[in-house]
């Protein structure tokens, strides 16, 4: 079985280029679309809209594409939907405005079955390619869930976010045609923050959550989710004061890979606010054996923090890794050892970046202090291609997708972006 989401359909997810949050279950950030190629002589240009917590785009039928995003982030929020103009950015549908409940930024997905599902707040809702609404499901914790996968039989599965260690975590799995429960609530034995993985193996699907203190690993089956006794990796061992909890895993390479000290301050900026004292640190779990972990500090600098997942290029053996609150992005070689160092820059670097293998591109963010840019650097070499400023005045905490002509959407919590190769 392929170990690349985008080489071809994923299963339980709609036939497009980019169905989900970070493309796919796996979280690789690889687009099925055309590198962007840019070339001698080629430049970025941007076509930017003000809109509010704008958090994710994904892409359906060609030419189709559609931004999700939500109300302030207090109490009793609500989520929406826009199919918009894929060049420039005008809203061409919406849907009325969806229950929510407590405030996390949520997911959207194209499914197999043709229809879109977000998951925002307490609540799961479906919708048809109208942006109309179909069903919704109200979730069983009091809390919001943050991801959500499609399964490799359709059904659709999100956990609860515990960010203060109150109480554990739970995964909900539901039918994705009327959105019943599948299953009885599964329980973490840990609150969990980050947005879980899946892979696709040919024993069946494979369910990453990384709790605070522990990533685990599930196993299901007909409609069955149980954990997985034999795989655990205890990261968080430091006191809470020099070490914090970790975001999302990318299963890439035949490990899991993830990034810790996700708790900070950010008020538009995330520099200098880290509240661990100790170093960011990348991790990489063997999925053969989580007892043969690394972990690395690549930086190694004080109060070190991110919110998002790294980035690996399995093909080249390249982690790109980047700390948030020191401002700092590099990529390094991985092998059996050390990683080893090949390129960094002192880039405002945050956001859910995404990889051209066969170009060897990749789309970052760099925030200046006042403004965000859209990146695009060679992997290998660190040397950059080329960069735009899309206005955006927050830095960027959200999510990036590729767009059907050689361009790139970016949403921060302002700005819904179009940043597209010209000549």
């Amino acid at each position: 079985m392929n170990d690349l989401d985008s080489s071809g359909p994923i299963p339980g997810y709609f036939d497009s280029p980019f169905p989900g949050e970070d493309g796919g279950p796996r979280r690789q950030l690889i687009p099925r679309t055309p590198a962007l190629g840019i070339r001698a002589g080629e430049h970025l240009e941007v076509t930017s809209r003000p809109l509010l917590f704008a958090n994710m785009v994904v892409l359906r039928e060609p030419g189709e594409v559609f931004v999700q995003g939500n109300s302030q982030p207090w109490e009793d929020t609500t989520s929406w939907v826009e199919r918009i103009d894929p060049l420039s950015l005008a809203p061409l549908a919406r849907s009325p405005d969806l229950p929510g409940g407590p405030f996390w930024a949520g997911g959207i997905m194209a499914h197999a079955n043709g229809y879109l599902y977000v998951t925002y707040g307490r609540y799961c809702h479906k919708l048809d390619a109208g942006c109309a609404l179909v069903a919704s499901r109200e979730l069983p914790r009091p809390h919001p869930y943050n991801s959500l996968l499609a399964l490799s039989d359709g059904n659709l599965v999100m956990k609860n976010v515990v960010r203060d260690g109150s109480s554990r975590s739970y995964f909900s799995v539901l039918d994705p045609e009327r959105l019943e429960p599948v299953c009885a609530e599964v329980e973490i034995p840990e609150g969990s923050i980050a947005r879980i993985s899946s892979d696709r193996t040919e024993d069946g699907d494979l369910v990453y959550v990384v709790g605070d203190h522990t990533i685990f690993r599930y196993r299901y089956s007909d409609g069955t989710l149980g954990v997985d006794e034999t795989w655990r990796y205890r990261y968080r061992t430091l006191p809470d004061a020099e070490q914090s909890y970790a975001w999302d895993p990318v299963i890439a390479g035949g490990c899991a890979w993830f990034m810790d000290n996700g708790d900070n301050g950010f008020r538009g900026n995330f520099k200098g606010t880290g509240v661990a004292s100790g170093p960011l640190r990348l991790y990489r779990v063997p999925l053969t054996d989580a007892d043969g972990a690394a972990a690395y500090a690549p930086f190694g600098l004080p109060a070190g923090t991110i919110v998002n997942p790294p980035l690996i290029d399995p093909s080249r053996r390249i982690a790109v890794a980047y700390d948030s609150g020191n401002a700092r992005i590099g990529g390094f070689r991985y092998g059996d050892g050390a990683l080893g160092r090949l390129w960094e820059h002192g880039f405002g670097a945050s956001n859910h970046f995404l990889l051209y293998p066969d170009s060897g591109e990749i789309v970052v963010n760099d925030f200046d202090g006042t403004t965000e840019h859209v990146v695009v650097l060679n992997v290998e070499t660190g040397d950059e291609l080329a960069r735009v400023a899309t206005g955006s005045p927050v830095q960027a905490a959200l999510f990036q997708s590729p767009g059907w002509a050689r361009d790139i959407y970016t949403c921060t919590f302002t700005t819904l972006s179009r940043a597209f190769v010209a000549s």
